[in-house]
């Protein structure tokens, strides 16, 4: 059996007997998950809780001072910032700027993988990121949140760090590289819909984990998937680019392709892109 199969064969394994040992949300995403899901919690209560971790909440008052939000009076304060950004949108925001510490490893080579899939999972978040604001901007439609999208790309790629992880027990997988973009290929998806379903998140971040690569899915509206792969196609970091850009332009997403061509769109990606830096 070659190393590529035999890697498939015991992930494929894992996954249809419940063994595959999946990662865990960062404990300070936890506690502001759920708090943010407390009826009872307020600004205050919930500043104290980003406050418990300092990197965090450095991170958050960074984030309410950039041109993310377009704010130009700076903020100082845990509380000022979680003001800023709100309640709800803490809950996400504060799951994506946590979610870095995921793509970590004590393995030198599985580590070089993990950090090279972190930066391509940026490229995709601030793609995606600006695509959504070119649409509010030219549709003036604002049914879709900024904070939901950010994370919903974050997680369209967490079903490789099992794959990663299991293949780390097998020195020679990476001798050929294409072993594991097979593997992740194939597989991450599911794998990845089974993370979003262990950490009890909405369908909205399940199926772009579980299936922004499966064009054959897709939702009837315009939605969060559709943005996840235009960040992916825009990013170079999907086989399908050119079919997922025609497709979106025929969903009406855009008109032209040269609204993802411009300066303004360069800036927002770029402006994305500094909230994780």
């Amino acid at each position: 059996m070659s190393t590529q199969n035999a890697l498939l064969t015991i992930l494929v394994e894992k996954i249809n007997n419940d063994t595959l040992v999946l990662p865990t949300l960062p404990a300070i995403a936890l506690k502001v998950r759920k708090s943010a899901d407390d009826p009872n919690i307020n600004l205050n209560g919930m500043a104290d809780v980003v406050g418990q971790d300092p990197s965090l909440s450095a991170r958050m008052i960074k984030i309410s001072n950039s041109a993310y939000l377009g704010r130009t009076i700076k903020v100082t304060s845990t509380t000022q910032a979680v003001t800023r950004i709100g309640l709800f949108q803490v809950k996400n925001i504060a799951t994506a700027l946590a979610m870095e510490q995921l793509f970590v490893s004590k393995n030198e080579i599985v580590k070089k993988y993990m950090s090279r899939m972190w930066t391509d999972t940026i490229d995709i978040v601030s793609n995606s990121m600006a695509a959504l604001l070119t649409y509010q901007a030219a549709t003036g439609k604002k049914n879709l949140s900024l904070d939901t999208i950010t994370l919903s790309a974050l997680v369209a790629n967490i079903g490789a760090l099992p794959v990663l992880t299991e293949a780390e027990r097998h020195d020679s997988v990476f001798a050929n590289p294409t072993f594991l973009e097979v593997a992740i290929e194939k597989l991450s998806g599911r794998i990845g819909g089974s993370i979003m379903r262990e950490w009890k998140f909405s369908d909205i971040f399940i199926q772009c984990a579980e299936h922004w690569r499966n064009l054959d899915f897709s939702e009837p509206e315009i939605s969060y998937i559709d943005f996840v792969r235009i960040g992916a196609a825009l990013a170079n970091k999907a086989d399908n680019g050119d079919e997922i850009l025609t497709l979106a332009m025929e969903k009406g997403i855009f008109t032209d392709i040269e609204q993802y061509q411009t300066p303004e769109f360069a800036e927002m990606r770029d402006n994305a892109k500094a909230i994780f830096a």
